[in-house]
């Protein structure tokens, strides 16, 4: 074993040697992977070695699909079998809800290009006719859907990295992980230790283990997992060709032929989180004791789906652990606050997701960035917030809804009121309806009087709608007020503080007194990031952003610093309230302190000021997300309260109405603003988006991703953001619709829904470059019927923006 390397992967399942091999594919040889056992010990050896691209996040879908595609280029390199049984794969829908899901999904694949089919019963009955489709009302075809040798897999991987000459160590445990002052990390293990520049955690069941010696906590969990092989069934083994697999979420089961009969497997109701303590290290190849009692119920439903397999014995029950995060995807990426120690685990699906995790991963440490927006498997979507008290009731929900159906709207109830405001039971009391956001309690909308304390989840439109126009209208017509909890905040100090700004953001830092929007971008010149930069003085200033991107920007700003500049995250540490409204400013007149109300009412649109609000010294930004007269009043959350009661006296006469995030979200349509993570992420360009509108190309700064914006300005990107007024009927665009023009679909939304205020469905959406034109006739997919949709090159409110600067 040799004593340094470039990068170090502990774990040995697929996940580490397909991390391994890419690495060695994009060019880096000098890299190694220590194994505690053997090759495929823990998770991978007893998976069912199913594979699948059905998922909810398109760049998810899309890398599944990667994945896939990848075993035959496997099996060329090495000369090894994979084990590829391309069957296809059905999944079944038994509620209208269920095929809502599943059209859905259909529209997504257009534009993705996969050959996705929706089936009626009867064809479904034909493709599959041991399937019992009484109360089947359709189905979803995949013909990428299939399975694999788990091992023979794994193995062709680690082949195809030792061919590009990386080094494999089995029966060499990791026993310490301790940080050098370089950056890199010392890997003392059984056989001595081994000095890297980098680290990657992709140990599996271990994954805790090993990230605790390091000092880090990672949310994920195993769960014990069932599934069952069959007795041979003639019905199998005579049948001409290999049986589909069939997913039936009513179930809770996945179906597929094994041999000469079929393997089934259960995510059922009573699962077991397993080793919550910590995996022992001598675990590995055993499985865990049958447990017939907890799939009990699921298995009297599968014998209604599938009554071949009453007739059946079971040949043999796998039972054995593999891990969950919180959501059910992967942790992956570089850790913030802990340089060069990257994550590659709590990949729950190693067979669909691994290849996809592996190429990112190695692009992300090779090349800087990986090539699409990655954010759903990120390690940064969790902050430092996360406990074991947190990740175990989320896992098991997890875990639970499996096949569940998946809403736009829906907020799931584990592990909630965990993170609240000092706002939390005032906003309870007047009717709030909670979601969470960053594990943070947000409210979504208030209930009217009579109305439940919750929203129906649903892909079309919900019990939300008469709560959130009577918000949309509250802020239109008078003044409305919410939290500015939920915006990422940072404190930028020091001599050094603008030279740095101006080169981490493209965009302008503003002179004192004054703020300016930026968008931040990679080296490609992707967005990063969307930012409000608030000059306080010339070496103090405040940058607002996405609440949920804060870790990810705190690893940005780490990995980029300077001497001379601070950067603090103070999301948690600064709260307070947005008014908006045509009576905004007179509510803030009448609320500050004695002989301050010419210095609140001189404000300009982009004013940034420091005020005392009541008795609360607050920092007041003249600008909202509303697309209104409106301004953002920040505070310490300890002064939070004292602060709202001043805002809500003096609003009492004005008639002020709190708002949630349903009506926000209905408000910045009426203006065409777009959201980070839909209209504004890592996928697309300052370009493609209209955000070049905010690059300072003339400033004197190198710029990260300049030279890439001025190439994209240059030769002008060949699709762009647009908004569409849609025909919709009880349902709007959420994301990822698909754009028909001409009877071909030529783009896809981004975000949508309906705007209360100027009454009409919106979609945000991509378009050719060469098409966009006022009034182009178009039609967005929404559940499988296709709406008529116009572009619309003006916002229906104030197209002008004259309220926002009144």
């Amino acid at each position: 074993m040799k004593s340094e390397a470039r990068v170090v992967v502990i774990g040995g399942g697929v996940v580490g040697c397909s991390v391994l091999y890419h690495l060695t594919k994009l060019g880096w040889s000098d890299v190694m992977l220590i194994e505690r056992s053997e090759l495929t010990s823990g998770s991978t050896w007893h998976a069912a070695g199913g594979f699948h691209t059905i998922n909810g996040d398109t760049n998810m879908a899309a890398l599944q699909g990667y994945t896939i595609r990848l075993y035959k280029e496997l099996e060329q390199i090495t000369g090894m079998s994979c084990g590829l049984h391309h069957v296809g794969g059905i999944t079944l829908a038994d509620t209208p809800e269920r095929l809502d899901m599943l059209k859905s999904e259909r529209a997504k694949h257009r534009y993705m290009g996969l050959e996705t089919e929706v089936l009626s019963p009867s064809e479904i009955r034909e493709m599959a006719e041991l399937v019992n489709v009484e109360g089947v009302l359709g189905g979803l075809y995949d013909p990428l859907d299939g399975h694999l040798d788990p091992s023979g897999t794994t193995h062709a991987y680690a082949k195809a990295a030792r061919l590009g000459g990386a080094e494999i160590v089995t029966q060499c445990r990791v026993l310490e992980t301790n940080a050098r002052a370089d950056g890199g990390w010392d890997v003392v293990t059984e056989s001595g230790t081994v000095r890297a520049e980098h680290l990657v955690n992709a140990a599996g069941l271990w994954a805790r283990e090993v990230a605790a010696m390091a000092g880090l906590y990672l949310p994920l969990l195993p769960m014990a997992h069932q599934y069952l092989v069959t007795d041979d069934i003639p019905e199998i083994y005579e049948r001409g060709a290999e049986f589909p697999h069939v997913m039936d979420p009513g179930g809770e089961s996945y179906l597929r032929q094994e041999g000469r009969g079929l393997c089934i497997g259960f995510y059922e109701q009573k699962c077991e989180p397993w080793a919550e303590d910590g995996t022992p290290w001598d675990f590995g190849h055993e499985l865990l004791n049958d447990e017939f009692e907890k799939i009990e119920d699921s298995v009297a439903f599968a014998y209604r789906r599938f009554p071949v397999l009453e007739r059946a014995g079971v040949k043999r029950v796998i039972h054995g652990p593999f891990t969950f995060a919180p959501d059910g995807n992967p942790l992956m990426g570089p850790v913030p606050g802990l340089r060069n120690y990257w994550a590659a685990c709590a990949v729950m699906a190693g067979f669909s997701q691994g290849g996809g995790v592996g190429l990112s991963l190695a692009q992300w440490m090779v090349e800087g960035e990986p090539e699409r927006d990655i954010f759903a498997m990120d390690v940064a979507r969790f902050g430092r917030w996360t406990t074991p008290g947190y990740t175990t009731p989320k896992v098991i929900e997890n875990y639970q809804r499996r096949f569940s159906v998946t809403y736009p709207n829906e907020e799931l109830p584990a592990a909630r009121q965990f993170r609240t405001t000092p706002m939390y039971d005032v906003f309870d009391s007047m009717g709030a309806v909670w979601g969470a956001a960053y594990g943070l309690e947000v409210p979504n909308y208030f209930a009217l009087e009579g109305e439940p304390r919750f929203e129906t989840p649903s892909f079309r439109r919900s019990n939300a709608w008469e709560a959130t126009r009577a918000e949309v209208r509250a802020v239109r017509t008078g003044v409305g007020i919410n939290e500015v909890h939920n915006f990422g905040k940072f404190r930028v100090t020091g001599p050094e503080a603008r030279a740095w700004l101006d080169r981490i953001m493209a965009g302008r830092v503003p002179a004192p007194g004054r703020l300016a929007l930026s968008p931040m971008l990679s080296p490609r010149g992707r967005l990063l990031g969307d930012f409000t930069i608030s000059c306080l003085g010339e070496e103090e200033f405040h940058l607002t952003a996405s609440y949920a991107a804060q870790e990810a920007h705190r690893r940005w700003f780490d990995l980029h610093g300077q001497p001379g500049a601070r950067v603090e995250n103070i999301s948690d540490a600064l709260t307070g309230f947005q008014i908006a409204g045509p009576k905004a400013k007179e509510v803030l007149v009448t609320a500050v302190a004695p002989g301050q109300a010419d210095a609140a009412g001189a404000m300009r649109f982009l004013d940034v000021a420091r005020l005392t609000v009541g008795m609360t010294d607050c920092l007041v930004q003249r600008v909202s997300y509303t697309g209104d007269l409106g301004y953002e009043i920040y505070c310490r959350p300890e002064a939070q309260r004292a602060l709202w009661t001043a805002l809500w006296r003096a609003g009492e006469e004005a008639g002020m109405r709190t708002f949630g995030m349903r009506a926000m979200m209905s408000l910045r349509l009426d203006r065409f603003f777009g959201s980070w993570l839909r209209e504004y992420s890592p996928d697309y360009t300052a370009a493609e988006t209209g955000l070049d509108r905010f690059i300072a190309f003339g400033k004197d700064a190198e710029f990260i991703g300049r030279a890439a914006a001025e190439s994209q300005r240059e030769r002008s990107p060949d699709r762009v953001l647009q908004a569409f007024e849609v025909a919709a009927a009880d349902a709007d665009v959420f994301g990822y619709e698909p754009l028909w023009i001409d009877g071909v679909v030529r783009g896809f939304c981004t975000s949508g829904g309906y705007t209360h205020w100027s009454g009409m469905s919106v979609a945000l959406a991509f378009v050719p470059r060469e098409r966009v034109v006022d009034g182009l006739e178009a039609e967005v997919e929404i559940l499988g019927e296709r709406r008529a949709a116009r572009l619309m090159a003006s916002p229906p409110f104030d197209p002008e923006g004259l309220r926002l600067r009144a």
